[in-house]
Formats: C-alpha cells, structure tokens, sequence
C-alpha cells in the first residue's frame, strides 16, 4: 500500500511517499514542494494544489495523511497554512483518495512512543523505522515521512481490531 503524508504549509509543502506491505516500511520518496514569497497568495494556493495532483499522478497513493494544524502564537500564519491544507485536501478528494489527519502528539507516538518527543528524536526515529543512511532534509520532508509512519501503523492497528486484512477503503479521519 503507497501512502503518501504531507505537512501543510504555504512556503513549504513537505511530503514523503512509503509503501506498506505485510507490517514493513519502505521508503519511496520525500522533498518539499515550495511556493515563492514574491507570489500573491491565491497563485501560491493554486501551485500548491498544481504540485499535489503532481505528487498524485507520480505515485498512485492508496491513500493520504495530513498533519492536523496546531497553532498557539502566530494566527495569520495558522489561517494562511489552513488555506494551503484546504487546496490539498481538495486535490484528494477529487482523485477520491481516502485521507487521514493525526495530531501532532498522534505523529510522535507512533514514530518514538512518546507524545512529547522534540523534532531531533522524530527525525532519528524515522531514520531509524525507514532504513535511511541519513536524516531526511529539510525538517519538513522528515515531518511528512512521520506522517505517512503515523498512518500506516494507524492502518495496521484499525486492521487488528477489525480482525480483518488492511481495509483501504474504510479508512476514517482519526
């Protein structure tokens, strides 16, 4: 199963593409997508949505997760990421893929087991879960990797419960 993770942004979109196949995580891809400043804003929403249908038709995805926007400080910058998540979402739901959105505590369990792990020990953990000879760069990329971890154990579990084998088209927004 391809699951693809993103973590919203409006100047930078990270991704990261995994294949699940019998309880293993491999690694397809992960990068960022980038919007310039010089742009005005619905040009950046629309590129963003351009790069995500991209993204889409690269890797026939099974299926989709999000990181759930938190933010505390900054509410300009957490309405301009909503807007830039609202154009991602809408590019999966016209390709009819089934999405997931975790919290951000959700993401840090399911990489290191504990809900208030600091970015370096995510960024190890994924190295580690992943097999890669390196942390994945920008910061971004490595966030959409744990997301994408995050769903496919998210997947895993759902299945047990259900005693069933993984169920694509079942899945639900956590």
């Amino acid at each position: 199963m391809i699951v693809l993770g993103i973590d919203p942004g409006t100047a930078t979109v990270g991704f990261g593409i995994i294949d699940y196949k019998g309880g293993q995580l491999r690694p397809i891809d992960t990068g960022v997508l980038l919007t310039s400043p010089d742009l005005p804003f619905p040009d950046r929403l629309h590129s963003i949505h351009t790069d995500i249908h991209t993204l889409i038709d690269r890797y026939n995805p099974d299926t989709v997760a999000t990181e759930r926007l938190f933010f505390s400080q900054n509410v300009t910058t957490g309405i301009d990421v909503a807007g830039a998540r609202g154009v991602i979402l809408m590019a999966f739901a016209e390709r009819n893929l089934p999405w997931s959105e975790y919290t951000p505590s959700q993401v840090k369990i399911a990489v290191t087991g504990y809900g208030r792990a600091d970015k370096k020990q995510m960024q190890v953990n994924v190295t580690r879960l992943l097999n890669l000879a390196e942390i994945p760069r920008p910061d971004d990329a490595a966030d959409a990797l744990a997301v994408a971890i995050c769903h496919a154990h998210s997947i895993r579990w759902n299945a047990i419960e259900q005693g069933s084998a993984l169920p694509v088209n079942t899945l639900k927004s956590v």
